[in-house]
């Protein structure tokens, strides 16, 4: 129920602040009010400002519904030592990759997990599962802590959501004309948008998002492979290849990922599924750092 409203106000914010940008830029309506043809500098503003504002506000709320939806315990006050050693190594880390130190907390799930996000690389969350620090040791622990670390020193969440703002907007804009032209050429509608503009470009959303989520997929692995670079250089080759290689073993019970905002962990079967997966196989993962540090 949570996520729901999370959702629902994630939207609602982007459709308020889109229409008041769209109204301070002077944009009307891409629909031309004679012969129900398209501006196409209309069009284009009005996907660029929707495609964007909807990437933008998901990312400055991701902190936020990332608590939420994950229902993290933020550490303020370390409880115990394990809760101490996190903290501190959190803050060593940051340190060393020259960023601010982020809020950590830990999330209940019985999966190896963790995860970092934030609009900002000197105000970021970190975030680890109880799994994570019940099955790996602090080596293993402190390697992903390096990798989630890595992503908010690249500025990874930045970059995929302007690729992501991007991507959104030309979909809408190529969308929008493929509906114009089935309504126009094909059904021969002179008098305004007809129900052939509205599902074609519902339709042609949906084909052209699919296919759009390869190029974001693709980024996506390509930041692991950068972020896993990092945990080896912050912390050490063997230690990022060892935490890579329990992960794997967790895959033993696969179900357990499931369900969850999985950040550290997902692998693709196959070569299709291969092409929307956010994350490389782990043994590719594993065998690109071997190959790199000669661990």
């Amino acid at each position: 129920m949570l996520r729901i409203v999370l959702f629902l106000a994630t939207n609602l914010a982007v459709i308020f602040v889109a229409s008041i940008t769209l109204s301070l830029l002077g944009v009307g309506s891409y629909l031309e009010r004679s012969g129900g043809g398209l501006n196409l500098t209309n069009l284009l503003v009005f996907c660029l400002v929707f495609g964007m504002v909807g990437s933008i506000i998901s990312l400055l709320l991701s902190k936020t519904m990332a608590k939420f939806g994950m229902r993290v315990q933020i550490i303020d006050r370390p409880q115990n030592a394990g809760e101490q050693w996190l903290l501190s190594t959190v803050k060593e880390l940051s340190d060393k990759a020259g960023i601010g130190m982020p809020e950590v907390g830990i999330f209940s799930s019985s999966a190896p997990n963790a995860f970092a996000t934030g609009w900002n690389r000197n105000n970021a969350l970190v975030a680890v599962s109880t799994g994570l620090l019940q099955r790996m040791d602090k080596e293993q622990v402190k390697a992903v802590l390096g990798h989630e670390i890595g992503h908010v020193a690249n500025g990874d969440m930045i970059t995929l959501a302007l690729i992501q703002g991007v991507v959104n907007a030309f979909v809408m804009f190529f969308a929008r004309i493929i509906g114009n032209f089935v309504d126009k050429a094909i059904f021969k509608n002179e008098n305004g948008p007809g129900i052939a503009f509205f599902v074609t470009t519902i339709v042609a959303e949906i084909v052209l998002g699919i296919l759009a989520s390869t190029i974001v997929a693709w980024f996506s692995r390509r930041r692991e492979f950068r972020a896993d670079q990092a945990g080896a250089e912050l912390v050490s080759p063997a230690a990022m290849v060892s935490a890579l290689a329990a992960l794997q073993q967790s895959y033993d019970q696969p179900s357990e990922l499931n369900g969850e905002l999985v950040a550290f962990g997902i692998r693709g079967e196959g070569k299709f599924a291969a092409l929307f997966s956010t994350h490389p196989p782990l043994d590719v993962r594993i065998q690109a750092l071997r190959q790199r540090y000669g661990s």
